[in-house]
């Protein structure tokens, strides 16, 4: 799938960039180039290294250089902002090459300003000059960023389910101690039976109890959590980058189960708020005993029918190992932590996406994680394809859970939400009190 990504906001800018990074460093081709940052308040763009200088738009600038108003803590005044220089906004979009792209994805962190009430404008503006799809992709604050945030949150996300055809979600606040790096990924040498092994989010939360218990010494410092916002920033990027540049592998092998665009715009038709899982196992390299065993048995090839069955059996010649494999990845990318947590059942339909080299890609495996899926998460819509990448170093299984429902963090932001406004109703209507004559 072809994508255009609009970055608003400081977040948004940022995850833009890795997602741009990521694109590059995995031979996939996304975006084309079809980027652009929209942002307010200085510093605006503090890592852009990936979007050119003329593809940045800074919005707001009289505001602040004339006023020191915060646009970026008042989603209303951004939202004004944008549409007052809307113009400036769509000549920007003259820069994304529409008829390139299968839709466009706007990128925003919905706990700021910014991001969230300019980010609806940027959303709004683009429904009205084009045909594609519109999604958004929304990051939700941590706890730890305070009430004002989850207030912001709670108005904005609205705003975009509404706006944009479908919001993929990103909690901060599940992921702010997780060890990123370990989240969704298996050991090569664990058991790969798909029967054995009990897959539960517990292993994700056990994880993150963990890390943060060995990182509380720090855990304050304001250079550690930026840190932890950039692992998360592209945490995030490498599941939309496997999610949506499915089949955007430049020189990809064919395959007759090959992801298309229509799959993933298909799953996403749902509206509302969708969340994403991820797994992924790290194969042996060439080199290793596997890859002699491997191509001694390629010398067997010429054998007769009646000699072929006596030749060297491998793990990597067995399609139930394989099957094993990518049955036990799907149930790890389901169960494991989501981009927001959530019920799976809860979803409307999901999609799964699986990406390694062509030998690997057991069609047995592949239709039984889907039946698992289908059965555990009883969902009566599940597709599926498949992105064979014969340079591929690992076997990579992401499930996009679409219309989630059941989701505690929402309810829990909208709670701490309305608390927050109550308790500046009272202070407001205090202050009007003591005011009065």
């Amino acid at each position: 799938m072809k994508l255009a990504v609009v970055g608003v906001g400081n977040a948004g800018s940022r995850i833009v960039n890795q997602v741009l990074e990521f694109e590059s460093e995995t031979g996939r081709n996304l975006c084309n180039g079809n980027s652009l940052l929209i942002n307010s308040t200085p510093p605006a763009f503090d890592a852009p290294e990936h979007v050119p200088e003329e593809r940045r738009l800074t919005i707001g600038d009289v505001y602040w250089e004339a006023d020191g108003e915060d646009i970026d803590g008042d989603p209303d005044l951004a939202a004004e902002i944008a549409r007052e220089e809307k113009n400036d906004i769509i000549r920007a979009f003259d820069l994304i090459e529409f008829h390139q792209v299968d839709g466009i994805l706007v990128v925003a962190g919905l706990g700021r300003g910014t991001g969230g009430g300019a980010g609806a404008v940027v959303i709004d503006q683009l429904k009205n000059i084009c045909d594609e799809p519109v999604y958004a992709v929304g990051v939700l604050p941590a706890t730890s960023e305070g009430e004002e945030p989850a207030l912001t949150a709670a108005r904005t996300l609205q705003s975009f389910v509404a706006k944009a055809d479908n919001v993929i979600t990103f909690d901060n606040e599940a992921w702010r101690d997780a060890d990123v790096e370990s989240v969704g990924r298996l050991e090569p040498d664990a058991d790969d039976s798909a029967d054995d092994v009990a897959v539960t989010d517990d292993d994700a939360s056990t994880d993150a109890d963990d890390a943060a218990d060995a990182d509380d010494t720090v855990a304050s410092t304001a250079a550690d959590s930026t840190g932890a916002f950039e692992r998360m920033n592209a945490a995030l990027a490498e599941r939309l980058v496997t999610l949506f540049a499915a089949g955007e592998f430049r020189g990809n092998t064919e395959s007759e189960n090959r992801m298309d665009p229509s799959d993933i715009m298909r799953t996403l038709d749902t509206g509302g708020i969708s969340s994403i899982g991820y797994a992924s196992l790290d194969l042996p390299q060439a080199g290793g005993i596997r890859s002699w065993v491997r191509s001694m048995s390629d010398r067997f090839s010429w054998m007769p029918d009646s000699d072929w069955a006596n030749r060297p059996e491998t793990d990597d010649d067995d399609t139930a190992t394989d099957a094993a494999k990518i049955n036990r990845l799907v149930r790890k990318a389901a169960t494991s932590k989501l981009t927001l947590p959530c019920e799976i059942s809860s979803a409307d339909r999901a999609l799964i996406v699986l990406t390694g080299p062509s030998r690997t890609l057991s069609r047995k495996g592949f239709e039984g994680g889907r039946y698992w899926l289908e059965r555990e998460a009883d969902i009566v819509e599940v597709m599926a394809g498949d992105e064979p990448h014969d340079r591929a170093t690992s076997l990579t299984v992401v499930i996009l859970f679409s219309n989630v429902t059941d989701v505690d963090r929402i309810k829990e932001i909208q709670q701490t939400a309305l608390e927050h406004q109550e308790t500046l109703s009272a202070e407001g209507a205090t202050v009007g009190t003591a005011d009065s004559p």
